[in-house]
């Protein structure tokens, strides 16, 4: 760390000494650390994926920076037959990416088929592609014209729009697929903003502009303004920002430990020094933190027999002072979960909610005593299972807990091996997070539905409540709005008050770049759009 902050200061001291060196070239430059496994969309589990993926396709429609359904592909569409037809009327002004593909330095019109094609393709088993459930909904897709394509749902499914924003149900051409094979994922054809150039695996990834794009700005000049964006693969944090200090990186997402206090002052500000060179861009992110209790009595974990007791689960939930742990553990990056599972972002997300968990000791108190432990006598040493990203915040519950005699201990395991633990039921108690696949509430509901239960669904803690089943079945279906949101906030109440979870935080966007960058916006999903960036 004292290295790191030599470096910094040395970073500093040179780039005060003269104004920051131009890209004249206008190279969007970003850093991906975790490195980008597939540039095929069916493949876009992951937000590196995703944002590269973004660049390169379209979907029939996307979600704009208010999360509201907006035209892509799809210049419009009507929802019939109760909820369960869909019919997309296409642009016919929008070509895929000259390539090879089509013939030498050649593209062709976007049709109807292109949308069977790839809806097809991406819920065919042989292809096995994490994104098919997104359509097992779906009974039927039709061609009506070289315009006009119909998707038949089984059930009406409210959030459907949302599901086909995501980066999975974008279009592409066949005959790419059919002419890279396997290669296809290496050498994407959309019909993005963006096309590619160049890939070299944990090196560089180059995307050139596509001067085909079919979007336009106010003035009537084709996007995109940047000629094109560059991915480097820095793995370590701290050098990767320390390039972005040299102004060899020109975005830095989110908040790594090995630095949030060099950037961050302890109410989430900007540090003096970087106000004149940087910006700090935040917003609500649709991801919430938490932790799950195993509320399994058949799981065989000598635990879950006391987390079957509601009273025990609520007291840890009451024990602890999540603003505190913010504001300490996170420099104010989000805000405390006290409003339930939904988090802020969503219109579900009532900021008023009167059924979360605020700091309350003494009701900690009161209902350890009501469950035959008081103050915590007779409780076993109970295991609470994270990974190293949140270990401070674990053991920061774990210390508040032991002050009302919760005994608890924290066990640190890899990512991968906690997922495999959490889905096949051999934790009693874990750190969690849902990170939203389309922007509706059902999606984080759909955690407690019985029916989702791991390893089939994720429903990690197994909650099994019949009530809730029955409004999450009523809410799908239901075309109003209205009483969509209030089942929604009905189904929230009653996960609070059975407790299988302790909500943490609802999470933030962060994002810091050079002034010379405009037109970096984004949402609550934080997707990276470049179409409209600028760079002076």
């Amino acid at each position: 760390m004292r290295l790191l902050k030599l470096l910094i200061f040395s970073v500093f001291f040179i780039s005060c000494s003269g104004p920051p060196k131009r890209d004249p070239s206008t190279v969007f430059r970003y850093n991906e650390a975790a490195g980008i496994s597939s540039l095929d969309p069916a493949f876009a589990r992951n937000q590196a994926n995703i944002w590269a993926c973004h660049q390169l396709f379209n979907g029939l429609v996307r979600m704009d920076d208010q999360l509201k359904v907006q035209p892509d592909l799809a210049k419009s569409w009507e929802i019939l037959d109760s909820g369960k037809l869909y019919r997309f009327h296409l642009r016919d002004d929008i070509r895929f990416h000259k390539d090879a593909c089509f013939g030498k330095d050649s593209s062709r019109t976007l049709k109807a088929n292109d949308v069977l094609y790839s809806l097809n393709r991406l819920r065919d088993p042989n292809l096995a592609a994490p994104g098919a459930w997104v359509l097992n909904n779906v009974a039927d897709i039709k061609v009506i014209s070289d315009e006009i394509i119909e998707i038949h749902l089984k059930e009406a499914f409210a959030p459907f729009l949302g599901i086909l924003s995501m980066k999975y149900c974008s279009i592409i051409p066949k005959e790419a697929v059919d002419h890279y094979g396997s290669e296809f994922s290496q050498h994407p054809v959309g019909t993005g903003p963006y096309k590619y150039q160049l890939w070299l695996e944990n090196e560089k990834l180059v995307l050139r502009r596509n001067p085909l794009y079919f979007k336009f700005d106010e003035d009537g000049q084709r996007l995109p303004y940047l000629k094109a964006v560059a991915v480097d693969f820095i793995s370590d944090k701290q050098s990767a920002f320390l390039e972005f200090l040299k102004g060899n990186l020109d975005f830095l997402s989110g908040l790594d430990a090995s630095y949030k206090d060099e950037l961050l002052d302890a109410e989430g500000k900007l540090q003096p020094k970087y106000k004149e060179r940087f910006e700090l861009y935040r917003q609500a992110y649709l991801n919430t933190e938490y932790l799950a209790f195993l509320n399994d009595p058949d799981a065989g974990l000598t635990e879950t027999r006391y987390w079957q007791i509601k009273e025990i689960r609520q007291a840890i939930n009451y024990c602890f002072d999540r603003a505190k742990m913010i504001r300490f553990l996170r420099n104010n990056v989000g805000t405390p979960a006290e409003q339930g599972m939904i988090p802020k972002g969503l219109p579900a997300y009532d900021s008023l909610a009167n059924y979360g968990y605020h700091y309350n000791p003494e009701k900690t108190d009161s209902l350890l005593a009501a469950a035959g432990y008081p103050k915590g006598k007779g409780l076993p040493t109970l295991r609470l299972q994270t990974n190293s990203s949140y270990l401070d915040l674990c053991e920061y519950l774990q210390a508040e807990a032991a002050k009302h005699g919760i005994p608890l201990k924290v066990e640190l395991a890899p990512p991968s091996t906690l997922r495999q633990a959490m889905a096949t039921g051999k934790s009693p108690f874990f750190r969690a997070s849902w990170i939203a696949d389309y922007p509706d509430a059902e999606n984080y509901l759909s955690l407690f539905y019985s029916e989702n239960k791991a390893p089939n669904g994720p429903n990690y803690s197994r909650f099994d409540n019949t009530q809730f089943d029955a409004w999450y079945e009523q809410a799908n279906t239901t075309a109003n709005d209205s009483l969509r949101l209030s089942l929604y906030r009905r189904m929230d109440s009653l996960v609070m008050a059975e407790a299988p979870i302790v909500p943490l935080y609802y999470d933030q966007v962060l994002r810091f770049y050079p002034k010379t960058i405009s037109g970096l916006g984004g949402n609550a999903l934080n997707l990276l759009d470049l179409s409209e960036v600028r760079k002076d």
